[in-house]
């Protein structure tokens, strides 16, 4: 029953807070995109805030130091909504390779259409691709982190989808570098879950990796062995097992 409750106050929260943000969005239009960027921020983390206040939710991050001084290509796991509020508290302003259709929800997409995602059509085949590569050079030349799901949609925990090669081809073909993510945040705060469960979400950095004279399917190769080498260790963490350094990406 607690945690009904607290997921309650947590939905509740976020229906404040949304459409109020959204709004906020919309007035910063005129603003340089890195500062509407930085201002939207702000919903992501109260709404951090408020999962730790009412849920006891929290979170650690590990491998901190590899993030770069520069504007990268994340790759990383989907597993939840949590990351894509956590991401704009940890990395520099981000953008996201996204489905179109998110742009249409009612203040959460008016909002999110603010902060300049590449929004592509899943069905467009070569088309997306070309879409995301040439909007990701953009989005980097701007001074963007560029966020990219390879698996395409919120897995389970456990569960290894396919990794497509968008952010790979992106990344080797922008001479980006690519900071590889893992998490367990699926754990605590399942897809299209309302309940949201106490505890603290392990969230692990690799070390960076110079895309520039790879191939693009070795690149994501490299990417997946060690998200899903990783993730295979902070799930041993989360039973119970001791947790080690994050390895180093081969």
């Amino acid at each position: 029953m607690m945690i009904w409750l607290r997921s309650s106050l947590y939905a509740l929260g976020l229906l404040i807070a949304t459409p109020v943000f959204s709004t906020l969005a919309l007035l910063a239009f005129p603003l340089h995109p890195l500062t509407r960027s930085r201002i939207i921020s702000g919903w992501a983390r109260i709404m951090l805030w408020w999962a730790r206040l009412t849920c006891g939710l929290t979170y650690r991050v590990l491998g901190a130091e590899n993030i770069p001084d520069h504007p990268c290509v994340i790759l990383s796991k989907h597993q939840s909504a949590w990351e894509t509020m956590a991401f704009q508290r940890i990395f520099p302003p981000v953008v996201w390779v996204m489905k179109r259709e998110l742009l249409r929800i009612p203040f959460f997409g008016w909002g999110l259409a603010m902060t300049s995602p590449i929004a592509i059509d899943r069905s467009a085949g070569k088309e997306a691709l070309r879409q995301v590569t040439e909007q990701g050079k953009a989005r980097l030349a701007k001074g963007f982190w560029v966020v990219v799901f390879p698996e395409g949609t919120r897995v389970r925990p456990g569960v290894r989808g396919k990794y497509n090669i968008g952010g790979a081809f992106l990344a080797t073909h922008s001479g980006a570098t690519v900071l590889p993510v893992a998490h367990n945040a699926g754990e605590f705060w399942g897809k299209n879950a309302f309940l949201k469960h106490p505890g603290t979400i392990t969230l692990s950095i690799g070390q960076p990796i110079q895309a520039e004279g790879m191939k693009a399917g070795e690149l994501n190769s490299q990417v997946e062995a060690w998200i899903e080498q990783e993730m295979q260790r902070i799930a041993r963490d989360f039973e119970g097992g001791p947790l080690a350094p994050p390895s180093r990406p081969r």
